[in-house]
C-alpha cells in the first residue's frame, strides 16, 4: 500500500513539473502595446505577456511575465 502511494505521488510531481516547463517560451517580440508584448516563440506560437520589451528584442516569456533571453557563456574565457 505504501509503495502505491509513493508511486503516485512522484508520478504526479513529475507531471507538476512537466506541466510547469511547457508553460515557457523562447523568441521574438513582435508587437508591444504600453506593457503587453506579443511574442512569436520559436516553435511557431504567438503568446502575450506583461513586462518591458522593444520589437525585435530576444526575449523569454514565463509565468506570463517577459525577461530578457538568458546570453549563452562563452566556453574557455
Amino acid at each position: 500500500m505504501k509503495k502505491g502511494i509513493v508511486s503516485v505521488v512522484v508520478a504526479l510531481s513529475f507531471m507538476v513539473c512537466a506541466a510547469t516547463s511547457s508553460f515557457a517560451c523562447n523568441g521574438k517580440v513582435k508587437a508591444v502595446d504600453g506593457t503587453k508584448v506579443t511574442v512569436t516563440c520559436d516553435d511557431g506560437k504567438e503568446m502575450m505577456a506583461e513586462g518591458a520589451a522593444k520589437v525585435g528584442d530576444k526575449v523569454t516569456i514565463k509565468d506570463g511575465k517577459v525577461a530578457p533571453a538568458k546570453k549563452k557563456a562563452i566556453e574557455g574565457c
